[in-house]
């Protein structure tokens, strides 16, 4: 209409060359062009390498099937997850994904070489789950594969009924954990673990230092030393080096004092080989003494026993100048020496005199199977569960037996048997009573569920105890200055639960000035020494006559609920209620995650309340 005639194009022609814009194009459009051609390679290279994957998992699968005489369909196996004895795999019939196969058809080298890979936990869970599998997981060669795995320089697996089992599950449970009382990282910790270390039998803090001796006789020294952090920061830690101090070792000791201060040598009792006699060929195994600076781990004493002398325990006992080590035999026998800790480190030899202690002297029938010591006192416990003391000191014996009438300072060698103690000192409430009342009888403390481990000190007490649900908790009792009662810093008069994590296998505790050490590690052979008292021989357990049907109340749960209800309301606050009723908590024999719950519950109301006062709680709050 108003449009004049369209113009039409011609073919076009090469690009002019004053065209800069033609030229970039073109020239676009070829690195285009070689960049597809380059992913198109690397397409065909993916490809090529998925083919080669897929043939070498095919001829893999005919190898596997050739070994085990098993055939699939073309949809291929299925291998059964459930034991065979346990029936059938529900709705595995009408799947159509192929004929299902039972586990127990494949080689039991197979099936052992494959559950080997797995971590421990993981084959403890497997063994669970039927017999079949509980029966594989249970075999030597599982374990002796593991325990490789673990520990790849343990040459022999040890003894035991079971003894590649034992020789993992104690490589694999130990450890060493420690918490500072002081600073302001206050977490548990993990020492170095030492790679030729076969388990941790027993452990012993020094002023500087942690000594730990593994079960085939290696005693390990774990220094305190200056590290870097990550921050590049120089700082003081504990136990982060270790060293091997001597091999063949038996027990070990330091001076008994609680402080680590007073730990200046380390006494261990070792085997060594001795050359023979003129005129005799070979070399004897003969028992030994030897005396290493706790600081360094230097050796600068040694005394050597005929090789008819056999020993398992050594104690020490006394003051520096007139240190006693008390050596306890094979057979039972006590025997003693003297030395002078002074004139240890002076580079001369002398004749020390070995000497059968009194108790084995006078009382030869007893057979003494262990024994401890402090700086003034021994007590010896025989294989007839009797108890005899050596007092050295009128104070000691006066705690013992209530008199002074029959001490005799010159004789500070008799053994004294003891039936009862005339006091137990509570002014602390170190005793768990409940109470800071001292004690003339044993008193059995109630609500401690299967404690482990004890530890003593000297204004409180540790108890190391396991729950129904397997799980460990550490509980403590008495004074709680310097921060030695984690979470309660004005201490308690009854156990309560430390504000401290317990790892799942601890066995083992010390507490220091310092720190508090938790030692972990699990041997199958050992049994847990503690058993639950008859239930006539529970205090508080009242005696059914007979016909009188069960009693009521056999435990004396209600007698107890109304103690407690008598004690908070003798509380003057509201505070002092919420915390005695946190320990009445703890001496309930709850689960471990009751106890925490009840704890967190308790903690959040005291935390809500916590602007209300010191007076009685109003209707509101």
């Amino acid at each position: 209409m108003g449009e004049g005639p369209r113009r039409q194009r011609g073919p076009r022609g090469p690009p002019s060359p004053g065209r800069g814009h033609g030229v970039g194009k073109a020239a676009g459009t070829g690195a285009r062009e070689l960049s597809t051609g380059g992913q198109g390679a690397q397409r065909d290279e993916g490809r090529s390498r998925a083919g080669v994957v897929r043939m070498v998992r095919r001829s893999q699968r005919r190898k596997l099937q050739k070994f085990t005489g098993l055939c699939g369909q073309e949809e291929g196996l299925r291998v059964k997850r459930s034991c065979p004895s346990c029936g059938p795999e529900p709705g595995g019939e009408d799947k159509g994904r192929g004929n299902p196969i039972s586990v127990q058809l494949f080689p039991p080298e197979l099936v052992e070489h494959i559950i080997s890979f797995l971590p421990v936990r993981d084959v403890v869970a497997l063994g669970q789950t039927c017999h079949y599998f509980r029966e594989v997981c249970d075999t030597e060669g599982v374990w002796r594969r593991i325990c490789h795995r673990l520990s790849p320089r343990l040459r022999e697996q040890g003894s035991g009924v079971r003894p590649w089992k034992r020789a993992a599950i104690l490589n694999y449970t130990k450890g060493l954990y420690f918490q500072a009382f002081g600073g302001r990282r206050r977490c548990l910790s993990k020492s170095v673990a030492p790679l030729l270390a076969h388990g941790y039998r027993r452990f012993l803090p020094t002023k500087d230092h942690v000594f730990i001796l593994d079960y085939v006789g290696t005693l390990f020294f774990l220094k305190n030393a200056l590290v870097s952090s990550t921050l590049g920061q120089i700082q003081w830690k504990r136990a982060c080096r270790y060293v091997v101090l001597c091999r063949g070792a038996k027990d070990f000791a330091s001076d008994p004092r609680c402080d680590t201060v007073y730990r200046k040598y380390l006494y261990v009792l070792a085997t060594r080989e001795q050359p023979g006699v003129a005129g005799t060929t070979g070399s004897r195994a003969c028992d030994c003494v030897e005396v290493y600076l706790q600081s360094s781990g230097q050796r600068v004493f040694k005394m050597t026993f005929h090789h008819s002398m056999s020993f398992k325990q050594i104690v020490l006992v006394g003051q520096e100048t007139q240190r006693a080590l008390l050596l306890l035999t094979e057979e039972g026998k006590i025997y003693s020496l003297v030395v002078n800790e002074t004139q240890l480190d002076q580079p001369r030899s002398y004749t020390v005199q070995l000497a059968l202690r009194k108790v084995s002297h006078c009382l030869p029938h007893l057979r003494v199977t262990c024994m401890a010591s402090n700086q003034s006192s021994t007590v010896y416990i025989t294989d007839q569960g009797g108890v005899y003391f050596e007092v050295h000191t009128p104070g000691v014996y006066r705690d013992l037996f209530g008199t002074l009438q029959a001490f005799d300072p010159l004789d500070q060698q008799m053994p004294l048997a003891l039936s009862l103690p005339a006091k137990g000192n509570n002014r602390y409430g170190q005793l768990g009573t409940g109470d800071k009342m001292d004690r003339g009888e044993p008193t059995q403390v109630h609500y401690l569920q299967c404690p482990i481990a004890l530890w003593c000190g000297l204004n409180h007490s540790l108890v190391l105890s396991q729950g129904l649900d397997f799980s460990k908790e550490l509980l403590g009792c008495g004074c709680g200055a310097g921060g030695r009662l984690p979470g309660w810093p004005k201490g308690s008069a009854s156990f309560v639960k430390l504000h401290i994590k317990v790892p799942l296998c601890a066995c083992s505790l010390c507490s220091t000035r310092e720190c508090l050490y938790m030692l972990s590690s699990h041997d199958i052979d050992h049994h847990p020494a503690y058993r639950d008292l008859p239930a006539s021989r529970v205090v508080g357990t009242p005696e059914s006559s007979p016909g009188a049907g069960v009693p009521q109340d056999p435990s004396g749960t209600a007698r107890a609920c109304e103690e407690y209800l008598s004690q908070i309301y003798s509380c003057s606050t509201w505070q002092d209620r919420m915390e005695k009723m946190k320990e009445i908590v703890g001496w309930m024999p709850l689960m471990a995650a009751q106890k925490d719950f009840f704890w967190e519950a308790l903690d959040m109301l005291q935390m809500t309340a916590g602007g209300v006062g010191e007076g009685p709680p109003t209707p509101e709050s």
